[in-house]
């Protein structure tokens, strides 16, 4: 199993994280994913986009407001669970 640090990431994957977060949350959109994650509205967008990772202290924060484990967040972000 590939550690964190070794997922290559990509947009789609991205998204899938972001909505499940929402989905979990009951958030209605980015811009209060946004605020929820205490980070500025263009990092969600630019991770939408694929222009920025999902970074380290990004993830910690999801697993603060959804308790989704890190095994969880990893298998969105690789692909093996579909949000």
């Amino acid at each position: 199993m590939k550690k964190f640090y070794e997922i290559e990431l990509n947009a789609a994957r991205s998204n899938d994280l972001l909505d499940a977060v929402l989905l979990k949350t009951g958030l209605k959109n980015d811009a209060a994913l946004a605020r929820a994650l205490e980070v500025a509205p263009p990092v969600i967008s630019k991770i939408r986009h694929g222009r920025l990772p999902v970074g380290a202290s990004l993830v910690v924060r999801v697993c603060e407001l959804t308790e989704m484990g890190l095994s969880e967040i990893k298998s969105i972000l690789l692909g093996e669970v579909v949000a």
